[in-house]
């Protein structure tokens, strides 16, 4: 019974630390564009750019 004492507040520090975290990584911009990279992947890349001749 008195492990509770210890564990109750170690679980709540441990939830507000992970609610922390979400926010600030959320303030960071992390989870901003989640689709972009995804689509990123599947485009082709293998064309190069014709290069103009310098003057």
């Amino acid at each position: 019974m008195e492990v509770l004492y210890i564990l109750v507040p170690l679980s709540i520090a441990i939830v507000f630390l992970a609610i922390w975290l979400f926010f600030k990584a959320s303030d960071s911009g992390q989870f901003d564009d989640l689709v972009g990279p995804g689509l990123r992947v599947l485009q082709d890349d293998d064309r190069s750019e014709p290069k103009t001749p310098q003057q």
